[in-house]
């Protein structure tokens, strides 16, 4: 008989790690830190413990590193959105809230939910999203700056602003170029971003921040792609009511993304240009027409890698 999975939540914070381990007869916690030496001990003590199943939030960046060891070492580890793990808190009028608590709840999360484990990312594709991620820091610091700029009169500040925009502008040419010599350096990125480049609408750089945002693309059905980016329409409906539909929830980089690209194949892509068309003269408003090309656009994407025969238009 085969020995059964043991859940295993981890609360991440940036010097430590809280575990609890729903064992058959009594549960465990441990505290590790969080560093290489306390990622060896937690590696050691998951193993002890047999098939181990390990629950953790995305906890910006400090969960990255511990992942990755214990993806390394065979564990399989879930990271799951924050939001979702504190619904499920307060579904079991789990209230309160410290380190310790955070992680019992994991496990159960994972014991009641049976998540599925986060696929192991390359070294590239960790990389991509690091660039990525900082392509976005500085776009939003520039439009900070340049929004100061506009309300500042003082002649003095006016020059130090625009000293820094010219400086962001720098930064966000180097990063992209850094980007494109990155996925031209690596055969399984370089492959995807040409699929994609060949819809109208999808450039090189919004291929690279769907492939950092998104890296489950190509192994999802369509509702799971749609939902992932955000893009697919909610219910509000109850009794004889029927409510607007609305979208929610997935990643916000990568639908600002699709919003782009979308836009531009709205009018210019003989696939999703009909479609748009027809929404619009079947009285939709703009945006909810727009949206409902991202989710096309989405699902193609997603079938352009699960399918290599497929062709975009």
């Amino acid at each position: 008989m085969l020995p059964s999975l043991v859940y295993v939540g981890m609360d991440i914070a940036k010097a430590t790690l809280d575990l609890h381990a729903l064992l058959p007869l009594r549960p465990q916690s441990r505290q590790f830190a969080n560093s290489v030496a306390g990622h060896r001990q937690l590696v050691r003590w998951l193993q002890s413990l047999g098939p181990a199943h390990l629950v953790c939030e995305a906890s910006g960046g400090y969960e990255r590193t511990v992942v990755g060891a214990l993806q390394q070492a065979g564990i399989a580890v879930s990271v799951v959105n924050p939001r979702q793990a504190r619904d499920f808190a307060r579904s079991q009028g789990r209230l309160a809230k410290t380190d310790r608590l955070d992680a019992q709840v994991l496990a159960q999360f994972g014991q009641c939910l049976r998540p599925m484990a986060t696929p192991a990312a390359s070294r590239a594709q960790r990389q991509l999203a690091e660039l990525v991620s900082r392509r976005q820091q500085v776009q939003q610091l520039r439009l900070a700056e340049h929004n100061r700029l506009e309300h500042t009169t003082h002649p003095a500040i006016r020059r130090q602003l625009q000293r820094h925009l010219l400086g962001l502008d720098h930064q966000l040419q180097q990063l992209q170029t850094w980007i494109r010599q990155l996925i031209r350096t690596e055969p399984v990125l370089a492959h995807k971003v040409a699929r994609w480049t060949t819809v109208v609408g999808v450039g090189p750089i919004t291929a690279a921040v769907l492939l950092a945002t998104m890296p489950e693309l190509g192994a999802l059905n369509r509702r799971q792609a749609a939902a992932l980016a955000g893009v697919a329409p909610f219910n509000r409906d109850s009794g004889p009511r029927r409510g607007h539909r609305l979208i929610g929830g997935g990643r916000a980089v990568a639908r600002r993304a699709l919003y782009m690209a979308a836009l531009v194949a709205a009018f210019n892509n003989p696939r999703f240009r009909p479609f748009y068309q027809r929404l619009i003269r079947a009285g939709k408003a703009p945006k909810v027409a727009l949206v409902a090309v991202m989710r096309k656009l989405v699902i193609l994407l997603n079938q352009l890698l699960k399918n290599p025969q497929l062709q975009p238009s």
